[in-house]
């Protein structure tokens, strides 16, 4: 087992493997984590574990444990091969009273890790993720199994509503601006970081990964999307559009526009709605599935028993108001 408190120390010691080409998914690369410490880091200091395959970074702060994340961390949780998460359950017990991983789309893995070494593990609904699969469909197939009401919604507006839409997949300072100030007027609340969301804005771009949506009347920019695509999935990161412009639907009149060049244009296999369970989303997806909590707490410390008790009796007192 290896431990490092900063990024420094293990950018040298993944020589490589925390990075875009050894990790598939954003979220797991060590360029994901230098952006959330530089723009919007967690309380406490770092702590990174890696044993042969297996890194696990996490922030501590008084003896609690959280994974190493941010508003915008769609995902969450270990990186690599989990079979070396007994041996990080195993140490983290010697350091820790409480653990919280969330959102994560696995936690069978930690916490059946942690339950072995010890741990009273609490595994419980975080949030939901909505999905889109392709399925080698075409656009216009898949279209064509969207409820009728945001059909008919997007075959009348985008008739009257005269707006123009534009696909950034290369970053541009003006259709950055574009977004920052369709975000300042919509019913979104205040935005935790631009600066944490230009960052990503500028690297997914140079990486080729970028699709940032650009909806305009009268070129006055009303809606924003920034998606990425990668692998073969899109990212639905954050959308937008101006409080003033709802009766022009120019969020539908964009989704459509970025749905149909992620399915055409760049093939992609799954579409992933980020985190939430807005009711709108259930129109544009598939399938609901749930991320996950996972909690664990350190029976050989008394902070962690006490935890363990406040969490069992909060979960008992949501249940019986939930009947």
């Amino acid at each position: 087992m290896e431990r490092f408190e900063s990024l420094d120390a293990v950018e040298a010691a993944a020589a490589g493997a925390l990075d875009r080409p050894a990790q598939p998914r954003l979220f797991d690369r060590l360029a994901w984590f230098r952006r959330v410490e530089a723009h919007c880091p967690p309380p406490g200091r770092l702590l990174a574990l890696r044993t042969a395959n297996t890194w696990l970074i996490l922030a501590v702060e008084g003896g609690r444990g959280r994974a190493y994340g941010a508003w915008y961390s769609l995902r969450v949780g270990p990186i690599g091969d989990p079979v070396g998460l007994d041996i990080v359950a195993i140490t983290l017990r010697k350091n820790l009273n409480r653990i919280d991983i969330s959102p994560t789309d696995d936690p069978k893995s930690i916490a059946d890790a942690l339950r072995r070494a010890g741990w009273i593990v609490r595994v419980s609904p975080a949030t939901a993720s909505w999905q889109a699969d392709t399925g080698g469909r075409s656009f216009d197939q898949w279209w064509a199994a969207r409820p009728s009401k945001i059909r008919s919604t997007f075959a009348r507006k985008s008739r009257t509503a005269g707006l123009t839409v534009e696909i950034h997949r290369g970053f541009d300072p003006g259709a950055w601006g574009a977004y920052e100030e369709v975000y300042r007027a919509s019913w979104k609340p205040e935005e935790g970081s631009f600066a944490f969301l230009r960052a990503l804005a500028e690297a997914e771009g140079a990486a080729g990964a970028l699709r940032l949506g650009i909806a305009r009347k009268d070129d006055v920019p009303v809606a924003a999307q920034l998606w990425t695509v990668e692998n073969g999935t899109a990212w639905i990161h954050k959308l937008a559009y101006r409080e003033d412009a709802r009766s022009l639907s120019p969020g539908t009149i964009l989704s459509e526009a970025m749905f149909r060049a992620a399915i055409d244009e760049d093939r992609v296999a799954r579409i992933d709605y980020g985190t939430g369970d807005e009711p709108y989303k259930a129109d544009w997806m598939d399938r609901r599935e749930t991320l996950w909590r996972v909690e664990a707490f350190n029976p050989r410390s008394a902070a962690g028993l006490i935890a363990a008790a406040r969490a069992a009796a909060s979960a008992l007192v949501g249940r019986l108001r939930s009947r």
